[in-house]
């Protein structure tokens, strides 16, 4: 079960979701999936238990077994157009621009279900620099919860993926990062109901010390 207690990790490398884990972009996807819901006749509720951590086409064939998987392509790339153009309440998770800032020296990647445009702009838009090593929707064959993200974030920057820490907010990328075999930090409220090695209120609960080959985190 996850720990209360100030947990203590150590670290070559650091491997990043973004949205609900640097940006808060909750108030857009609520926006766009709840339209999507309504033009398909689906219960909005339900809808949001599913999209989080996901890409939208592997969300849809959840959602919409039946549909032929180049409709899901296709209306996903209707919806990431849509998501790219609506920055409205997109800002960072506390303490994401400070916890970003103690990285310098470690390595890190940004892995995100997100693709080029709109991982730019919502970290563009909430004000926060992006990691040198990003891991993208372009880059990978299958979305969270298949590890391919995080098994490929770690062999770009060269590290084992037993020596590296992820932080996550959902249950899709949890998932992901413990299928990769990897040490979860789970960030906000829907991290806890998903089984992750700890799980923070959000980044201000890490406290990060560099040490000479890699990492050492205090978490909260």
């Amino acid at each position: 079960m996850p720990m209360t207690a100030t947990t203590v990790l150590t670290a070559r490398a650091l491997l990043l979701d973004m949205d609900g884990t640097l940006v808060n972009s909750d108030a857009v996807v609520e926006r766009v999936w709840r339209r999507w819901a309504d033009r398909h006749g689906l219960d909005a509720d339900e809808v949001m238990k599913v999209v989080h951590g996901r890409q939208g086409y592997a969300s849809m064939a959840v959602l919409l077994p039946s549909r032929p998987m180049e409709q899901n392509y296709a209306d996903n790339a209707r919806m990431l157009a849509e998501e790219t153009a609506d920055m409205d309440g997109v800002v960072a998770i506390p303490g994401a621009a400070e916890f970003l800032a103690s990285l310098r020296g470690v390595p890190h990647a940004l892995v995100t279900s997100a693709d080029v445009a709109l991982s730019t702009a919502r970290m563009g838009a909430a004000g926060l620099s992006l990691p040198g090593v990003r891991v993208t929707a372009e880059s990978v064959g299958a979305s969270k919860p298949d590890p391919e993200g995080f098994l490929k974030g770690a062999a770009e920057l060269g590290v084992a993926p037993e020596d590296c820490v992820v932080f996550e907010d959902s249950g899709a990328g949890i998932a992901a990062g413990r299928s990769a075999g990897m040490r979860v930090v789970g960030v906000g409220p829907r991290a806890g109901f998903h089984r992750p090695d700890v799980v923070v209120r959000d980044l201000r609960q890490v406290r990060v010390e560099v040490l000479g080959d890699g990492v050492r985190l205090r978490v909260g």
